[in-house]
């Protein structure tokens, strides 16, 4: 099958349990959740995503006819003095459109340890290596398991206790960015302080200024 791609980027992983880590970023295109498009973002059920996943216009981003074309160019993006230590995180828009079994096995073949970040709403493919779901607020949950669960926090019509009977190893929030990051910031550590479960995740590629 063809996989769309907004961009393919390496950079430090940002934020939750990988932070620091450097990684490959494979960005697909589309989502279940909202079209991407301005006009249509009061209609959507993610209301707040500050990510451009429109198009394959991206650095490294295209149209890929196979799964195998699509793991060398994220290969290709991965430090060739390193052959170690490579690991790739496949991100959206929603990856679980478009990533399957096929291209977890190719990426597999050239050594990368795969993680997927999803809003859980659709089923994951077999072998990935690490899952990372951030629920939304009046979405329907479909993956109540894996590693990770990072939170944006505070949404509205929902509260943190709603997920903590999930089978997930770690469970974080992370403040909403925009105009009340500072405000949203403090209401999360205020949580992570009252309900010990949940470890505060910031997005320090921000903070960094790298991608």
């Amino acid at each position: 099958m063809p996989y769309n791609v907004k961009e393919i980027f390496y950079t430090l992983q940002g934020e939750g349990h990988h932070t620091g880590r450097p990684a490959v970023f494979c960005r697909f295109t589309s989502c279940n959740l909202w079209t991407g498009r301005e006009e249509d973002r009061p209609r959507a059920i993610c209301t707040f995503c500050d990510t451009d996943f429109v198009g394959t216009n991206g650095p490294g981003g295209g149209r890929f006819q196979n799964a195998a074309a699509l793991a060398d160019a994220i290969a290709s993006s991965w430090p060739a003095a390193s052959t170690g230590h490579r690991m790739v995180v496949c991100t959206g828009g929603e990856p679980l459109l478009q990533l399957d079994a096929k291209l977890v096995e190719e990426l597999h073949s050239r050594e990368f340890y795969v993680a997927v970040e999803t809003n859980g709403t659709q089923d994951a493919p077999a072998g990935l290596d690490w899952i990372c779901v951030s629920p939304k607020i009046g979405a329907p949950l479909k993956l109540t398991a894996g590693d990770e669960l990072k939170l944006v926090y505070p949404q509205s019509g929902g509260d943190p206790e709603q997920f903590e009977h999930l089978d997930f190893g770690t469970f974080r929030l992370s403040p909403m960015d925009g105009p009340n990051v500072r405000e949203n910031t403090a209401a999360a550590v205020e949580y992570c302080l009252k309900r010990p479960q949940w470890r505060l995740s910031l997005q320090t590629h921000k903070y960094l200024g790298i991608p």
